[in-house]
């Protein structure tokens, strides 16, 4: 895996954390709609983008 600088964010999208975790993407959008117990993400408008990292870190934490 490529080292990233702090500062570097590589954020994506629905489709690409759905290909990554291999869930469905309706299951993704599920996910962001929890409240405090949601998957981490960014809402830019319409748009949610996810830190891959992130999200896996928040698995590991959490459980399912």
């Amino acid at each position: 895996m490529e080292k990233r600088d702090k500062t570097q964010t590589n954020l994506v999208d629905v489709s690409e954390m759905a290909s990554i975790l291999r869930v469905p993407k309706s299951w993704i959008y599920q996910r962001t709609r929890q409240g405090q117990s949601a998957i981490p993400h960014v809402k830019l408008g319409i748009y949610v983008r996810f830190d891959p990292e992130e999200v896996i870190k928040f698995f590991r934490l959490n459980g399912s």
